[in-house]
């Protein structure tokens, strides 16, 4: 899969999980710039990427992400070193 080919699988579960399909990813972006991202959405979000992706984050990776107010571009290269590990 190509780093655009992944971008769009991410994109395209961002916004089915907030349900806005306006949703434009951009690497700085963090939880405060997208409508709705609270802790709730934000686990909604993990587990859509492990189940769309068969990947599986450890509890230290999930709440790393969420205290160090890591941004979008952080999750991405998570995800995508994961996916590259299968």
């Amino acid at each position: 899969m190509s780093s655009d080919e992944f971008r769009s699988e991410m994109q395209l579960l961002f916004r089915q999980v907030f349900g806005d399909d306006a949703i434009e990813l951009q690497d700085e972006m963090t939880a405060a710039d997208i409508i709705g991202w609270d802790s709730l959405m934000h686990v909604n979000l993990v587990i859509a990427v492990e189940r769309h992706f068969g990947i599986k984050f450890a509890t230290a990776e999930i709440s790393g992400l969420k205290r160090d107010g890591q941004n979008v571009g952080t999750f991405l290269e998570l995800v995508a070193a994961k996916v590259g590990r299968r």
